[in-house]
């Protein structure tokens, strides 16, 4: 069985439509090719309350969480508040953090020293290039919400999470989706284990709908592919990938 996660995205600004969220999409494709089954995608405030029950409720469930947004100083940066609620623990100040906000931000006030608080047990994962390391809490990685960041932050320890990986093919159909839901339907039943979608694209020329196939057996996805194929019209076949 593949790993599991989910990822939580935490910031009014996504709610309200003022910023987009890019990194739900990243961390998908990314985990994707990691071998690892994203299973929940949530959006959710800067609330304490509502980040600690969301993030208890995801630990519980998925092998990985990851959080991204409302690491900053300002006031409504509240993520590692909520993730100790989540755990039952205390923030404390990490050392390591203080040092760098110091060297970053001169001698800062309270509330931008909030940003040296982690909750207790946390771990600081220091990686080469990154200036402010991402934390680990029991199975939980937050990430900040600035996408840049979250990118490069990710790329540095990707591999912890590499697991079995997916096995692909595409197959690019002319012709209306209506035409091969039955197909499809029939070929799914028969091969559990091969995660197959269909995807209508308005504005392609050459083809009208995308099917893609993808499994952690590399043999069962083969025999999918090659039942779709034996199934379906040949002439509203285009192409296969």
């Amino acid at each position: 069985m593949p790993k599991t996660a989910a990822v939580i995205i935490i910031g009014n600004e996504i709610l309200s439509g003022k910023v987009k969220d890019e990194n739900s999409h990243f961390l998908a494709a990314e985990l994707r090719q990691l071998g690892v089954k994203l299973s929940l995608v949530m959006v959710i405030p800067d609330d304490v309350d509502e980040i600690a029950r969301t993030v208890a409720s995801c630990a519980g469930k998925y092998d990985f969480v990851f959080t991204s947004g409302g690491i900053g100083p300002t006031h409504d940066d509240v993520t590692m508040q909520g993730i100790a609620g989540a755990f039952g623990r205390k923030l404390i100040v990490d050392e390591k953090l203080k040092e760098l906000i110091i060297k970053r931000c001169g001698v800062p006030s309270d509330v931008v020293m909030r940003m040296a608080e982690l909750p207790e047990g946390g771990e600081l994962i220091e990686l080469n290039g990154i200036n402010f390391p991402p934390v680990r809490v029991e199975n939980v990685y937050v990430f900040p919400g600035i996408p840049e960041f979250l990118r490069k932050k990710f790329a540095a320890l990707r591999e912890r999470f590499r697991g079995s990986p997916y096995f692909a093919s595409r197959v690019y159909i002319n012709g209306e989706e209506c035409l091969i839901a039955d197909t499809l339907d029939a070929v799914s039943k028969r091969f559990p284990s091969v995660e197959i979608g269909s995807y209508p694209k308005i504005s392609e020329r050459d083809y009208k709908v995308l099917v893609t196939l993808e499994s952690l057996e590399e043999e069962a996805l083969k025999q999918a592919v090659e039942e779709l194929l034996k199934l379906l019209p040949r002439q509203i076949i285009f192409r296969t990938a």
